[in-house]
């Protein structure tokens, strides 16, 4: 962690409803440092592992959080925007 740095939480929920979305937003997250949970009902998994997300109803929307210091999170957005628009 940087000293002087505020890490940030944003939450937005999103659809991932079939393998390929799931490969698809996997990708895309991956390229970024900061870090991504994925809760469903009573689970969080780490948004990184398709394991872990595969692990939840895929079926229903779901809600990502991104841990972030700020600076990454408008591309993040920006990147996932598809995903969000359900």
């Amino acid at each position: 962690m940087h000293v002087g740095m505020e890490d940030k939480m944003i939450t937005v929920s999103i659809l991932l409803d079939s393998v390929e979305k799931v490969q698809r937003f996997v990708s895309k997250i991956s390229k970024y440092s900061c870090s991504f949970d994925i809760e469903s009902g009573h689970s969080c998994v780490d948004a990184k592992s398709l394991v872990g997300i595969f692990s939840l109803d895929i079926g229903n929307p779901l809600h990502l959080t991104i841990h972030d210091d700020g600076s990454q999170i408008e591309d993040v957005l920006r990147d996932i925007q598809e995903f969000m628009g359900y």
